[in-house]
């Protein structure tokens, strides 16, 4: 389902929705961050989703990331909670959705690379190479956050 990212956009919908999102900023034993190239909008980012029912959000960051790269991980740490309401996003069939994200750390414990129906490209990534990567502004402002490392998550 395509979408489109809004940003403190004065001309965005108004949100119909919120629903809760993870995603996982996992980095290898060299440092190396697990980026995705996703299918519904050709920009990389790192793998997440929603929370499905039944599930924790630690465990569904486990799911996402498994689905989408082949990877299995371990969630180590919160890298932040993400809600701003001047970031939307527009689906093509009419919902709008207030974000709501919880971006986690997690380590890499097994699996291999693999696209998947969500991502059409997985690599790791150095944090050199990532500035030159299509990255919409909410994936990048995680990454920025998952790199620094700051014992205090990011609120926001």
């Amino acid at each position: 389902m395509p979408k489109r990212d809004h940003y403190d956009d004065p001309g965005a919908p108004a949100a119909n929705s919120i629903v809760v999102a993870v995603s996982a900023f996992v980095q290898d034993e060299r440092g190396r961050v697990l980026m995705i190239r996703r299918t519904d909008n050709d920009e990389y980012a790192i793998p997440g989703g929603a929370q499905e029912i039944g599930e924790t959000v630690a465990d569904a960051a486990v799911r996402e990331t498994f689905e989408e790269t082949g990877i299995e991980i371990e969630v180590v740490g919160l890298v932040g909670v993400y809600s701003d309401p001047g970031h939307v996003i527009a689906y093509d069939d009419g919902e709008v959705r207030q974000e709501f994200s919880l971006c986690f750390r997690a380590r890499p414990v097994g699996g291999s690379l693999r696209e998947s129906s969500e991502s059409s490209e997985v690599h790791w990534v150095r944090s050199t190479g990532l500035p030159a990567l299509n990255i919409g502004r909410a994936n990048r402002l995680r990454i920025e956050h998952g790199l620094r490392g700051d014992a205090a998550p990011h609120l926001g």
